[in-house]
C-alpha cells in the first residue's frame, strides 16, 4: 500500500471537508498525518483542536506529526509516495513559493520535494487572486507541485478568494502521482 502524507493548515472553515477527504484517502493509502501548530492548538467556532486531533489520529491510525523535527525526515530517510496539503492556506502557499520552512507543514513539503515526489496543494485562501496569485504561478511552474482544481466560493462578497474543490482531491492525487496536473485548473 502506498504511503502518503496529509498535512492540514489553518483554514478552519474547510477542516470538516478535509476530514471527509482524509477518510476517503485512508481507504486507499496508509496516511501519515501532519498538522501546523496553529491547527493542532487552536479551538475555533468550527471545533476544538483536541477533537480534531482525536479524529485525525483515529482515521489514520498514526500520531500526528506536529513539529519541525518530526516533519524533517519525510524526505530521503522516511519517503512518502505523495504529500497532500489539505487545506493549504495562503500563508503556507506563500511560504512554499519562497522556500520558507518554519512550520511542520512547510518542512514536510520541503523534505518531501527533495525526493522528487508529488506535492498536491488543496488551496483555501481569501487572497488567492490578489496577494497570492504570484505565489500560485510560481508553484505551478515547479516540478512535482500540483494543485487540486479551484473555484471562487463567493465571487461577490469575496472576489479574491479561491477554494479547491475538495471532492476532486482523490482523483487529483492519482493524476499527480502520475506526474499530471488535473485540468481544468479553474472551474
Amino acid at each position: 500500500m502506498n504511503v502518503i502524507g496529509f498535512a492540514m493548515c489553518g483554514s478552519f472553515c474547510t477542516l470538516s471537508r478535509a476530514l471527509e477527504v482524509l477518510r476517503i484517502l485512508r481507504g486507499q493509502y496508509d496516511v501519515v498525518p501532519i498538522m501546523s501548530s496553529i491547527v493542532r492548538q487552536t479551538d475555533t467556532r468550527f471545533g476544538t483542536a483536541a477533537d480534531l486531533l482525536e479524529q485525525v489520529c483515529g482515521i489514520c491510525g498514526h500520531e500526528v506529526l506536529h513539529t519541525i523535527p518530526e516533519a524533517e525526515p519525510l524526505g530521503p530517510r522516511t519517503p512518502l509516495d505523495a504529500l497532500v496539503v489539505c487545506p493549504c492556506t495562503g500563508n503556507t502557499l506563500a511560504k512554499l513559493a519562497c522556500g520558507i520552512t518554519d512550520t511542520p507543514v512547510t518542512m514536510a513539503a520541503k523534505a518531501h520535494l527533495r525526493s522528487d515526489r508529488p506535492l498536491l496543494i488543496t488551496l483555501a485562501s481569501n487572497d488567492a487572486m490578489s496577494a497570492n496569485l504570484g505565489n500560485m504561478s510560481t508553484l505551478l511552474t515547479r516540478k512535482n507541485v500540483f494543485f487540486t482544481p479551484l473555484l471562487q466560493d463567493d465571487p461577490v462578497k469575496k472576489p479574491h478568494s479561491l477554494v479547491a474543490d475538495f471532492s476532486l482531491v482523490p482523483d487529483a492525487l492519482t493524476l499527480a502521482m502520475r506526474g499530471e496536473q488535473m485540468r481544468p485548473l479553474f472551474r
